[in-house]
């Protein structure tokens, strides 16, 4: 008995950690009018998320999330700007083909699928990238491109998860509320994460 209600003691820990981050990434999107907060809140989800994964359950959350939103608001809003330029191709690209499907052979529209579907697995990366890695603009996307293309495994994992949670958020849309972002964004950095231990095993292996 002991045990299970260890056990559900520290379910009920991760879940309302969990509804925490959520609520703040929420509240702090608001608080930089959503266009300008929504990148600095993310990044610092992405960042209490990771520290979990390393082990560091401990952290005082709202400290770690305000400091994290505060220091990262400029840089991160940078990311917001690359993140939106892409989408903006997507759009271009998902308008340009329905307007001319009817015109484009199969062969022309593979590619054009097959791109959108890259840009949008290198924006899934590019949020853990830049929370694991000190790097420039240039070498994050190179990186969150690479990772995206020897990681298949782990890119089914991402939008399994992804298309499970926004199923569920679909018919019970409360939990949306309080969940939906931390639990996308704990499974697109825990898969990343697999993916960062992937690398570094190859190379120590190389060294």
């Amino acid at each position: 008995m002991n045990t299970l209600s260890n056990r559900a003691f520290v379910a009920t820990e991760w879940i309302t950690k969990f509804a925490y981050i959520n609520l703040l990434w929420i509240g702090f999107s608001l608080a930089g009018l959503m266009v300008l907060g929504f990148f600095p809140a993310t990044v610092a989800m992405f960042t209490i998320i990771r520290k979990w994964l390393k082990g560091e359950t401990e952290i005082p959350i709202f400290r770690t999330f305000w400091t994290t939103w505060k220091s990262e608001f400029f840089r991160s809003n940078g990311l917001g700007l690359l993140v939106a330029a892409v989408v903006g191709l997507i759009v271009f690209n998902l308008v340009f083909v329905e307007k001319s499907v009817t015109g484009l052979s199969s062969v022309i529209q593979i590619p054009i699928y097959l791109f959108m579907f890259a840009a949008i697995m290198t924006v899934l990366y590019l949020f853990p990238v830049y929370v694991h890695f000190e790097l420039k603009w240039f070498q994050m996307i190179k990186n969150s491109f690479l990772m995206m293309l020897i990681s298949p495994i782990e890119n089914i994992v991402m939008i399994a998860g992804i298309a499970a949670v926004l199923f569920v958020v679909k018919f019970i849309p409360a939990l949306g509320f309080f969940f939906g972002g931390s639990l996308i964004a704990a499974i697109i950095m825990s898969a990343a994460y697999l993916v960062f231990g992937k690398m570094d095993r190859k190379r120590r292996v190389a060294e």
